[in-house]
C-alpha cells in the first residue's frame, strides 16, 4: 500500500536547543500513529512541523507522493503555498482553540467559508453553496454527537463538547491526515472519555490519525502503530503489542514504568 504521508530526516532547532534530531517515518491509508513519550520529547513539535506552523531546518515532508517540504529546495518554502500544504493536514490542539464569539456550528463553518470563496462560481453560486456548507456542518456535529449544540457559544460548552466542536473542525475541509495534540490533556477523566470516544470512533471509520497523548492504554487500544520519542529522536517504533509489550531499550521501559 502506497505511503500517505513520508517524514524523511526532519531535524529542528530552536537557537542552540536541538528539539528534532532526524525524524523518520511514514503513514498509510487508514492507520492510526501514536507517539508518545516524556514532556519536552519534541512530539508536539513535529505536528507543528507537519501542519507548516513551523519551518523544518532540515529534511522532506511527502505527501501521497508530492514533496510538500524539502529543506533543499527554496520553492518549497514559499509563504503563499502554506494554505494549500495545511488542507492536507487537520490539527486538534490541546485546549480547544475555538472562536469564543462564534456558535459551534460557526466555528465549523468558518474556515470552509473562507476555502469556498477561493471557488470560482462563488459570487453566483454563494446562495447554494453557503447552504452546503450549512449541511456539512450539520453531519460534523452529528459525527462528534453534538446535533443539539449547534447553536451554543463555547462558554456554554464542556471542555470535552468543546474539544468535539474541534475535532469537527479539523475535519471540515476534508483533510488526509488528522492530528491530534494531546486532546484530553486539560480535561478530566469523564470529560476526557467523550472525546477518546471520539477518536476510537474515526478510528474505526478508517480516518488516518496522528495522535500524540499521554493515554498509554489508549494508544494501546487504538494505534496501528507507536512511536517512543525522546531527545528529539524517535527512539522505537513498532505496533502497540512491541511497544506496550516488549519495550527493547531502558529508555521506553523506563518511561512506560512511570507512565
Amino acid at each position: 500500500m502506497q505511503n500517505i504521508l513520508e517524514v524523511q530526516n526532519l531535524a529542528k532547532c530552536f537557537g542552540s536547543a536541538e528539539v528534532l534530531n532526524d525524524i523518520s517515518f511514514s503513514l498509510t491509508q487508514g492507520e492510526v500513529v501514536s507517539i508518545i513519550g516524556s514532556s519536552g520529547s519534541g512530539k508536539t513539535t513535529l505536528l507543528r512541523c507537519l501542519n507548516f506552523l513551523e519551518q523544518p531546518d532540515a529534511g522532506k515532508i511527502i505527501v501521497n507522493g508530492e514533496t510538500l517540504f524539502d529543506a533543499q529546495d527554496p520553492s518549497t518554502k514559499l509563504e503563499k503555498n502554506l494554505r494549500h500544504k495545511r488542507l492536507h493536514f487537520g490539527l486538534v490542539f490541546q485546549s480547544f482553540h475555538l472562536f469564543p464569539q462564534y456558535t459551534a456550528k460557526r466555528n465549523i463553518t468558518l474556515a470552509m467559508e473562507l476555502h469556498a470563496k477561493e471557488r470560482p462560481d462563488y459570487r453566483a453560486e454563494k446562495k447554494n453553496i453557503l447552504a452546503e456548507l450549512s449541511v456539512r456542518a450539520d453531519a460534523l456535529l452529528a459525527e462528534v454527537g453534538l446535533s443539539d449544540k449547534a447553536g451554543l457559544y463555547p462558554y456554554q460548552l464542556s471542555g470535552g463538547q468543546q474539544q468535539r466542536v474541534a475535532i469537527a473542525r479539523a475535519l471540515a475541509l476534508n483533510p488526509e491526515i488528522l492530528c491530534f495534540d494531546e486532546p484530553t490533556s486539560a480535561l478530566d477523566p469523564e470529560l476526557s472519555a467523550e472525546v477518546l470516544g471520539t477518536i476510537r470512533r474515526l478510528a474505526e471509520i478508517g480516518r488516518t490519525m496522528i495522535l500524540v497523548t499521554h493515554e498509554m492504554s489508549f494508544a494501546r487500544q487504538v494505534s496501528s502503530r507507536v512511536l517512543f520519542m525522546a531527545d528529539g529522536r524517535i527512539h522505537e517504533q513498532g505496533t502497540p503489542e512491541e511497544i506496550f509489550g516488549a519495550p527493547k531499550t531502558p529508555r521506553l521501559q523506563s518511561f512506560l514504568q512511570n507512565s
